[in-house]
């Protein structure tokens, strides 16, 4: 008689959350289509986890199955190593999530209508003063909840998250509709969540907030995984660092660089960008300015390009754009075994 080896998931106690091989498919009119496909995700305990693809990529979709709200068709899932759904009432109570706009009564207080949703779900009423502070709403907790912005309604539902104290917070899409002060606000609360020893999964199709706030991330498009891991691993796909340079001849400038060993390339008009050489090690600034000032060149302007995730984003994103099926990654490499959270003295 032979045994099959145990799920992978059953041997990755530090996992808050992990996936095999979902896959979710819808009936439409013009026949099934694929929200999700054999997806592999993978949420270490502890920080903020960015869970980042287009529109319409089944981030939503695999968010609603982890939470028993829809059957995956195929796959497995896990919270805290407990199989879901079937285990789902084990680690409810461990798991806080937003995943629609919140309704709150618009004529209560804020604190009124977190007295009330605790009773609904059980939760202690000393709690409610607990994480309005937690949110940032400890001085407002007694104005209407119609009185508020936009950003702190928000936070108000993700104080309602925490009344039962979640190891696991998931937000789909949280900063949606909200002005640049909002998105400021939400992005402050999720790393303080996190700074406090919670996981946080946010789902995302901005990249520019996450990249400030994530510690690891997963990119998926078309359903699919397309690259996972640290911020700092999937920045370095984005290619080397470079600095552009605004010079009064680029043509003549670009020479001199090549010469020296560096590799240019045109940029913006009168601009030229430079990076290192493969296998020449990180590029140096100083030795660009040096180089062609030794040539009677002089800089007019010299800026730091680093690549971001927006960059990595559109790159692995871009079959997806153009209307084919996304490409098939190479497998990403692991996470750490215990992917310590990034700790920051204020909102990055």
């Amino acid at each position: 008689m032979t045994t099959s080896a145990p799920p992978r998931h059953a041997r990755e106690p530090e996992l808050a959350v992990a996936t095999t091989a979902l896959r979710k498919t819808y009936r439409t009119r013009k026949g099934r289509r694929v929200a999700v496909e054999g997806l592999d995700l993978r949420v270490p305990r502890g920080g903020v986890h960015g869970f980042l693809g287009p529109n319409g990529s089944g981030k939503t979709t695999t968010i609603r199955m982890l939470l028993g709200l829809i059957t995956p068709d195929s796959g497995s899932m896990t919270l805290f190593g407990e199989p879901v759904p079937a285990r789902l009432p084990a680690v409810v109570d461990r798991v806080g999530a937003i995943v629609e706009q919140p309704k709150f009564f618009p004529a209560f207080t804020a604190r009124r209508n977190l007295e009330l949703l605790a009773g609904a779900i059980g939760a202690p009423s000393a709690r409610v003063g607990q994480v309005l502070e937690e949110v940032g709403l400890g001085e407002r907790g007694r104005d209407r909840f119609r009185s508020y912005s936009l950003g702190m309604k928000q936070r108000l539902a993700i104080a309602g998250t925490l009344l039962k104290d979640p190891e696991l917070l998931i937000f789909d899409e949280p900063t949606n509709g909200l002005d640049p002060a909002g998105i400021h606000e939400i992005r402050q609360t999720m790393r303080g969540l996190a700074d406090a020893g919670r996981t946080v999964l946010v789902s995302s199709h901005i990249l520019n907030e996450v990249q400030q706030v994530a510690d690891t991330v997963t990119i998926i498009g078309r359903g699919r995984l397309l690259a996972e891991g640290d911020v700092e691993s999937i920045l370095a796909r984005g290619g080397a660092e470079a600095v552009r340079v605004r010079v009064p001849d680029p043509a003549a400038a670009a020479e001199v660089l090549v010469a020296a060993g560096l590799a240019p390339q045109p940029g913006p008009p009168g601009t030229v960008l430079v990076r290192a050489r493969p296998g020449a090690g990180p590029l140096d600034g100083s030795v660009v300015t040096r180089v062609l000032a030794e040539r009677g060149i002089y800089l007019a302007e010299l800026v730091w390009q680093r690549p971001d995730l927006e960059e990595v984003f559109l790159d692995l994103t871009a079959a997806e754009h153009l209307g084919a099926g996304a490409p098939h990654a190479a497998p990403p490499p692991p996470l750490p075994p215990a992917a310590a959270p990034r700790r920051s003295g204020g909102d990055r």
